[in-house]
């Protein structure tokens, strides 16, 4: 598995002379929020800071002062560009975005892998249970997504081709694997066999903790399920009500496998924001509390 931070280092340790070119401060509709960051070398680019125009101008500026052999530091800053996102720049934003770029120098660089470090420890987690045509289209699209992605399967032979950046489980057990998942994980229940779906789907819905619980299948299959759920699995009818099946939604009449992946990761990436926004509001809510004694 190949991640976010083993990609940083690798930059890092590749391209000589780099630039930090971040967004410092913002006005308006913008972009990236404060905090987004790339890096610029004279020849290759990480991360991004929005596109369009004003990204075109960080870079140009950051390689200037890449190609130069010293720069003139104020408060570790070595150049601030504040830039109006209107058509000035042929950009329609209409905010205004204040970007500090900086040369890398070791201490900064061992800074940016800690903060990488930290945010990856941090990621929501996808497990996907099946590696089949489905399965391969979903974890090369939370691939891309700020993720940590885990795709589990009976099949070794169904692992092989995942995505890099996606780490993959192969176990005899899989709905063990259910058991030992980090509170707050989401997931995507697809695998080629309709019992062992079941039995995975039946032990994610014991968990209170979770953040989406999918299946694929039609609505036959969802029914199945429930008769199967309540009557032999022990499963109440709150629990069943937390599945999203036929995973991905039945709007659009579309089964082909990347389409029912796009989908089901849209799905997915609202259900973690959304619980990412009712911890932070559970948790302003308990500082208050404190604060006020």
């Amino acid at each position: 598995m190949n991640s976010k931070v083993q990609s940083l280092k690798a930059f890092l340790a590749s391209v000589g002379r780099v630039a930090l070119v971040e967004v410092a401060g913002t006005k308006g509709s913008t972009p990236r929020e404060k905090g987004a960051f790339m890096l610029v070398s004279q020849t290759a680019i990480f991360g991004t800071i929005g596109g369009g125009q004003l990204e075109y101008m960080a870079i140009d500026k950051a390689r200037q002062m890449v190609a130069k052999e010293a720069c003139i530091e104020v408060d570790e800053i070595c150049a601030t560009l504040d830039v109006p996102l209107g058509p000035e720049i042929g950009q329609c934003c209409g905010g205004r975005v204040e970007v500090l770029i900086r040369l890398v120098d070791a201490t900064l660089a061992a800074e940016l892998v800690a903060a990488a470090e930290a945010e990856e420890a941090h990621l929501p987690h996808v497990y996907i249970f099946g590696g089949g045509h489905v399965g391969q289209a979903l974890a090369s699209t939370i691939a891309l997504l700020p993720v940590h992605g885990v795709v589990i399967e009976t099949r070794a032979e169904a692992l092989e081709g995942m995505p890099e950046t996606v780490e993959t489980r192969l176990t005899p057990m899989p709905e063990a694997e259910v058991r030992n998942a980090p509170a707050g994980t989401a997931f995507a229940i697809l695998t080629h066999d309709h019992a062992l779906d079941f039995l995975i789907v039946a032990e994610v819905l014991k968990r209170g903790d979770t953040a989406y619980v999918g299946m694929i299948g039609s609505k036959t299959k969802k029914a199945t399920f429930r008769n199967w759920f309540l009557k032999s699995a022990g499963g109440s009818q709150a629990e069943f009500a937390r599945l999203v099946s036929p995973i991905g939604g039945d709007a659009v009449k579309d089964k082909r496998p990347q389409v029912i992946a796009a989908l089901a990761a849209a799905e997915i990436m609202t259900a973690l924001v959304v619980q990412a926004a009712e911890s932070n509001a559970e948790h302003q809510v308990l500082q208050d509390k404190v604060l006020a004694g």
